[in-house]
């Protein structure tokens, strides 16, 4: 099975004002073959830093049989408890065994840690279905990943793709929370 580039996306909400329409956009890319939503959480993190998870998806219920709580086993949340985390390592170091290499806890993504307090966040898992002919067509050339990242709205102003007017409403509509 190919497997196209997978993200984690985490997106906080400080008064989430929820109408369906995250769901039913992840729903339209879905039936476009786009992307494909792995798995999706919504966490709530509250004043002490205790959360709460409910597992959202929009996935149908074949593949979410198939795929489980991906994301709850990549941060650690272990949500599959003691059987999903034993399955999890012992995988992992399956993979060791063959020669795999992962990243190190210094290198790890503390997810929640980077949720404020008083915070709902949804956590999405995609993969990026339109993806995989360029991924491909790059390892063919011997090509590889270094990095990768969303560019800030603020760095297009420089090279003329957004006014500066543009530019600070679309920094403040993905940072700034409405509180």
């Amino acid at each position: 099975m190919t497997v196209g580039p997978v993200q984690l996306l985490v997106l906080g909400f400080s008064h989430p004002q929820f109408r369906g329409e995250i769901l039913e956009e992840l729903d339209r890319l879905r039936q476009s073959d786009e992307v494909r939503v792995i798995d999706a959480l919504a966490v709530y993190k509250d004043s002490k830093g205790d959360i709460e998870v409910e597992h959202l998806s929009n996935l149908t219920r074949d593949e979410a049989i198939e795929l489980g709580s991906k994301i709850g086993a990549l941060i650690g949340l272990g949500i599959d408890g003691e059987e999903g985390m034993e399955a999890g390592a012992v995988a992992g170091a399956e993979a060791a065994a063959e020669g795999a290499e992962f990243f190190t806890d210094e290198d790890a993504w503390d997810v929640i840690e980077d949720i404020p307090n008083e915070t709902a966040a949804a956590l999405i898992l995609l993969e990026h279905h339109w993806a995989v002919p360029l991924r491909d067509a790059i390892a063919r050339a011997n090509g590889f990943r270094i990095s990768d990242a969303f560019i800030s709205p603020l760095d297009l102003v420089g090279i003329g793709l957004l006014t500066a007017e543009e530019a600070v409403g679309l920094q403040k509509l993905e940072t700034t929370s409405s509180s």
